[in-house]
This record gives structure tokens, C-alpha cells and sequence, in this order.
């Protein structure tokens, strides 16, 4: 049986295919044709999942994955036990995850009202920072929060920073760097290390040309 691959639903999908195709791995059917979340591969019996980025972790650490192909956002913020390896960056979709906030605006001194929808990352961040905050999740457009005072700064995603600008917001602390992850199941490592193995190196081919 060939490998069990969980994508990461939106733009790491798209990025990813080409990837997978340089691999000899390709969906049988075209997806933006189709409303079907599993695929047959053309080649090698192996399966794609497309999948929400939060549920792409789950999937590879429950084993109903082999290999998932998602942020490192996604990554860290996963709050299992992690049962999975990280093996690989795809060095496609960087970004950064950043602190900012309005715009000459300085910090409060007291407790930081801080709105993001990386709970985690945020908590460990500022845990490090030794700084004591209070944490607003939203799910949504993160930039709206300071502008309805409803947070003094937020963490997210930044990737050209047009829109934290055009909301009259500035970029400030980088977290850390964000890119896309190959992350394999620990039991697949053992049970199907031949064709994992294969498919990282040849990943890694692709993305060194």
C-alpha cells in the first residue's frame, strides 16, 4: 500500500502540488473540478487528504496519515502529544509570526490585551518575555481588534505587511519564522520507512533545484 499524504487545504495545497508532481505523485482527478477531500494518486497507490491546517497534525499523530504537509505555524501551535516527526521544510510559503499594533501607539504598561488566534504560540511567547497578558482568541481578521479596542496588540501572520499598514498597524516583534513542513507519523516511519524515505529525498531534490 502507498503512502497516506494530508494536505493542508488553500494555498499551501496549491504550492505543494507541483512538489508532489516532481515526486510522481498527482491526484487522479483535478481538484479545483471537484468537491472530493480524498484522492487517488495516478501513480504508486498512494492517497492525498485535503485538510483544514489545524486538523492536519491530528490526522499524521492518529495515524490515519502516513505524512502531512502543512505551516509550522500549525506545528507549534498543535497542542497533542506529537506524535509525529518533522523532517522536512519545503521552503515555500514563509512568512513570519509578529507582534504589532497601532502605529506610535506604545505598549501598556500593566497587563497586555493581546488578540490572536495562536493561543499557544502567544502564551509561550510572552511567558518568555516574562510579560503578563490577557489573551482575546478570535478567528477572524485580527487587525479590526485594536482599531475597536478591544485588544492593545495582536499576533499573526505577516507576510507583505500591506495589511497591518493599510489598518494603521506596524509590525514589531518577530516570533519566529514560518514555512511549510513535511511531518511523518512515527509508527509510518518504522512500518513504511522505505517509501518515506524515498518521497523525502526526493522532496529534498526538488526543493534544493
Amino acid at each position: 500500500m502507498g503512502l497516506i499524504i494530508a494536505l493542508n487545504k488553500g494555498r499551501i495545497f496549491k504550492e505543494c502540488l507541483p512538489l508532489l508532481a516532481a515526486c510522481d505523485i498527482a491526484p487522479d482527478e483535478d481538484p479545483d473540478a471537484s468537491r472530493k477531500l480524498i484522492f487517488e494518486t495516478r501513480t504508486g497507490g498512494h492517497q492525498i487528504i485535503i485538510a483544514r491546517s489545524a486538523d492536519v497534525p491530528t490526522y499524521v499523530e492518529h495515524g490515519v496519515a502516513d505524512i502531512g504537509i502543512t505551516g509550522k505555524d500549525t506545528i507549534l501551535e498543535y497542542g497533542g502529544a506529537m506524535g509525529f516527526y518533522e523532517m522536512l521544510d519545503l521552503g515555500i510559503g514563509k512568512c513570519r509570526m509578529m507582534t504589532a499594533g497601532p502605529v506610535g501607539v506604545p505598549e501598556p504598561a500593566g497587563v497586555l490585551r493581546v488578540a490572536t488566534k495562536f493561543i499557544n504560540i502567544t502564551k509561550d511567547y510572552y511567558r518568555q518575555q516574562e510579560r503578563q497578558v490577557s489573551l482575546i482568541k478570535l478567528s477572524g481578521a485580527m487587525e479590526i481588534a485594536p482599531l475597536l479596542n478591544l485588544s492593545d496588540t495582536i499576533v499573526d501572520i505577516v507576510d507583505t505587511g500591506n495589511t497591518l499598514v493599510a489598518n494603521g498597524l506596524e509590525a514589531r516583534a518577530t516570533i519566529c519564522d514560518i514555512s511549510t513542513r513535511l511531518i511523518v507519523n512515527r509508527a509510518s516511519m518504522k512500518t513504511k520507512f522505505d517509501e518515506v524515505n524515498e518521497l523525502i529525498q526526493q522532496l529534498e531534490a526538488v526543493v534544493a533545484s
